[in-house]
């Protein structure tokens, strides 16, 4: 079974992890230095490194793996999570060092109940357990815990390091590639970088990165059709394709690629500002209309006009 590159060229140190600004990289050496962390609630979009720098801060103190409980709270959200397994180990003493931890993985899928009994964990163990918690959508995580965290908002990557961190990793597995097509694996991912490398690596065969729309990955391959429509100009096309195949789900994701990438209407900043209004109006007009399906046909129509 091939190795996923997500895992084999995720970061293990602060050397490697890419920070978004010296600040960042300061703060968190800092606590390394330290030997010691606070609580804390690492924010921010889907595979933006919020896990990945978790793993490199408790690797970076040497945490015996014996002191470190890790749990995806979107499939552990309840209030027997709380009160039974994560309670059991925080309650017992670290096996080495001064605490253990618990890796709270996408914290914002956990009940109020269950956030109100984190909280008073928090509190009661705090001699000898520190919590890191990720969450996509902070305003999510009730008011206590914000206030009991060091909060570590984490930005986006921007879209040329993007690119430059999957062509690196197709380089270094000496993979044969076009960038432009690697461009619109890009512009269908970003800016998570996980499912980006883990897209790709999917469609790779035979040493060389197929073309988007060639490959056998599923219900992905849509999006990379339409995002390959889109740079060649054939806006028409990529509209019946999307209406024909995004569910009700997908659709503000559809929004957000539309505005990620205005030059698919236009190079000049008034026609781009054209678009930009008109995606603005089809995002509102979204969570009002009786069909968000023809809302969202209308607002591809009207950018085709645009773009003529």
């Amino acid at each position: 079974m091939r190795e996923l590159w997500v895992e084999k060229y995720r970061p293990t140190n602060l050397k490697d992890y890419v920070f978004r600004d010296d600040k960042q990289r300061n703060q968190v050496s800092n606590w390394v230095k330290s030997g010691a962390i606070p609580h804390l609630l690492f924010s921010g979009g889907a595979g933006t490194g919020k896990t990945t720098l978790a793993k490199v801060l408790l690797n970076e103190l040497n945490v015996d793996g014996g002191d470190i409980m890790l749990i995806n709270a979107s499939n552990e959200n309840n209030v027997d999570t709380m009160r039974t397994k994560i309670n059991g180990f925080a309650s017992s003493f670290p096996f080495s060092g001064d605490f253990k931890y618990v890796l709270l993985d996408e914290a914002d899928y956990l009940s109020q109940n269950a956030q109100a009994i984190l909280r008073n964990m928090m509190e009661t163990f705090a001699n000898t357990c520190r919590f890191i918690l990720t969450c996509n959508y902070p305003n999510k995580v009730i008011p206590a815990i914000h206030s009991r965290c060091q909060g570590y908002h984490i930005e986006k990557l921007d879209q040329t390091e993007f690119t430059v961190r999957v062509a690196t990793i197709l380089l270094s597995e000496e993979t044969k590639f076009v960038p432009e097509d690697l461009d619109i694996y890009v512009k269908s991912t970003y800016p998570d970088l996980r499912k980006c490398i883990n897209m790709v690596q999917q469609n790779v065969v035979d040493g060389g990165l197929q073309q988007p729309g060639m490959g056998e990955s599923g219900e992905s391959d849509w999006i990379l059709e339409y995002v390959a429509l889109f740079q060649l100009g054939k806006i028409a096309e990529a509209r019946k394709l999307i209406v024909a195949k995004a569910r009700a789900e997908e659709y503000e994701g559809v929004f957000r690629k539309l505005y990620e990438n205005l030059d698919w209407f236009g190079d000049d900043d008034i026609t781009k500002g054209k678009a930009l209004l008109c995606i603005r109006d089809g995002i509102v007009n979204h969570g009002v209309v009786v069909d968000p399906e023809i809302n969202l046909s209308a607002t591809l129509l009207e950018l085709q006009y645009i773009k003529q």
